[in-house]
């Protein structure tokens, strides 16, 4: 069965992009196509306006089946938090990705490397896969040569696809366990929080469509 996830994180430059873009067909791709990425850059246009745009990704994510988080930076892209805590309001089942390997946050290498205040959520799984190893080694062919070598730029490229195929695999693994995790939230109170959902979050636009994608996302939870 195809599930549907959300791919939140940072979107602001090519290295961002280009990232997201080759980590979701990756995990497409090694999941044998059952997990399949909505990512908000393909969503986003520029020519609208920003509540538009908030609107839209908000939507978006609560129309997926699961949710996946890009957790790096010392200090976490505002936007993503915004999401990741609209996700659990919503009972989406997430997982939550850090590459880097900095540390970062209030948790004194006890926990996770972030601010606490983004940790200890149901229905929640983390990976951390620290991309410095990975690169490491697919630059060492690269310093031991003087000249430009295209094979060696084509090996490195290779390991670099590598690396980011391991980080799908481990996505995936975490996906796999968060989907069988029991929902927080019961038959019987799903509908007034879906209600709550849509009237708090102030969307624009039409009504009546927005009613529907809840009504629709609710159903697909019952």
């Amino acid at each position: 069965m195809i599930k549907k996830f959300y791919f939140a994180g940072e979107l602001f430059s090519q290295k961002h992009l280009v990232g997201n873009a080759l980590l979701a067909e990756s995990i497409y791709r090694t999941s044998e196509h059952r997990y399949l990425p909505i990512l908000p850059q393909d969503l986003e246009f520029r020519d609208v306006s920003p509540q538009a745009i908030r609107d839209q990704d908000l939507l978006g994510l609560v129309q997926c089946d699961l949710a996946l988080f890009h957790f790096d930076g010392p200090e976490l892209d505002s936007g993503t938090v915004v999401e990741f805590m609209f996700a659990k309001f919503a009972d989406i089942p997430s997982v939550i990705l850090r590459t880097d390997f900095r540390e970062g946050g209030d948790q004194a290498g006890a926990g996770d490397p972030w601010n606490l205040m983004c940790s200890f959520f149901p229905r929640t799984e983390v990976v951390i896969a620290s991309c410095l190893e990975s690169c490491s080694r697919a630059g060492h062919q690269r310093q031991q040569i003087e000249s430009y070598d295209p094979s060696v730029l084509t090996s490195n490229l290779e390991a670099h696809q590598a690396a980011i195929t391991e980080t799908a695999e481990q996505v995936i693994t975490a996906f796999d366990r968060v989907a069988t995790q029991p929902p927080v939230l019961t038959p019987e109170n799903a509908p007034a929080v879906f209600d709550h959902l849509q009237a708090f979050a102030g969307f624009g636009g039409d009504s009546a469509e927005i009613q529907t994608i809840f009504e629709q996302a609710l159903a697909k939870r019952s």
